[in-house]
């Protein structure tokens, strides 16, 4: 990674790790820890905000350059490195990089001193954060040490690589696919891919979903202008088939205020009314909702309360 890209990152708060991994605390993490509030993740699947590790493996590349991308995006490689790190070193790094990230609670009258102690053993992994992971050429390895350390992993990926989506071995505790375009053209219109096939890579991988071994999540970014022919995205979640779908509304923030008017941002009303209409069209039924998140979770009429925990 350059010099200048790790003075971009570094200025807005990421810890990096070796030569392209970045740990960044989430804002619910650190509002768990002063009592004021969980992750919508906490509140659908079970998981601790306090104990989530948000950490990307491939910081500096991605595939593609999405407009509601809230990331750095001064990078535009798409390929995978040739040098890389070894997943054990990211792993326990990693983990260091929170603890050094979430120390300074220790001196704030307001953290939850017993939930600071947790939060600086994490249990749970969020591989996303910024930049494509499948691109990470030791991604299932990765997955497995963390899952050694009695992580629960949540992987989010764009689904540009159908084939290590395939070939991924241990599968993560949660696989999310990214959707937030209904057709090719708004596809390439948002998602700004930098490969020619994106869009065809994408339904690959929704396609691979319906037959994976683990927990399943197709994750619908909603910009206002994208929220339109809702039997769009209904034909693709009947192709993923995932036990859960979020919809969830582009928040307005970071590098993407640059790219998108703050118009673009749904309210969490927009949002409810737009999955409900998908849910009617696919198939799938309401289960909960986050306003602050402005996300709501759909599920498959066979997901029960015990299986939506994590």
């Amino acid at each position: 990674m350059n010099e200048e890209l790790k003075k971009l990152f570094e200025k807005q708060h990421y810890a990096l790790v070796g030569k392209h991994t970045a740990v960044k605390t989430c804002h619910w993490t650190k509002q768990s820890i002063r009592g004021k509030g969980v992750c919508y993740k906490q509140k659908f699947y079970g998981i601790q905000s306090h104990r989530c590790l948000q950490m990307t493996p491939i910081v500096d590349r991605c595939n593609f350059n999405c407009l509601f991308c809230w990331r750095p995006m001064d990078y535009t490689e798409p390929q995978p490195p040739e040098d890389f790190d070894d997943p054990k070193y990211i792993v326990e790094e990693s983990i260091k990089a929170q603890r050094k990230l979430l120390i300074g609670f220790k001196g704030s009258a307001t953290a939850d001193l017993k939930k600071l102690e947790e939060a600086l053993s994490p249990n749970q992994v969020a591989i996303s954060l910024a930049g494509e992971p499948t691109l990470y050429p030791k991604l299932g390895e990765l997955i497995e040490e963390y899952a050694k350390r009695g992580f629960t992993t949540f992987l989010v990926t764009n689904g540009s690589n159908p084939d290590v989506l395939e070939k991924l071995n241990p599968k993560p505790t949660q696989l999310y696919i990214s959707v937030s375009a209904p057709t090719k053209e708004m596809h390439l219109k948002i998602n700004r891919p930098l490969i020619k096939d994106g869009w065809e890579r994408l339904q690959r991988s929704l396609e691979l979903m319906s037959k994976m071994n683990c927990r399943t999540v197709v994750r619908l970014t909603l910009t206002r202008s994208a929220m339109i022919m809702p039997e769009k995205y209904a034909e693709m979640i009947k192709k993923a088939n995932p036990m859960f779908v979020e919809a969830k509304a582009y928040m307005h923030v970071g590098p993407s205020a640059k790219r998108l008017p703050e118009e673009e941002m749904p309210t969490h009303a927009e949002v409810l009314e737009f999955a409900k209409t998908i849910a009617d069209l696919s198939g799938y039924i309401y289960r909960d909702e986050s306003v602050p998140s402005r996300v709501v979770l759909l599920t498959r009429s066979d997901i029960n309360n015990t299986k939506i925990k994590a």
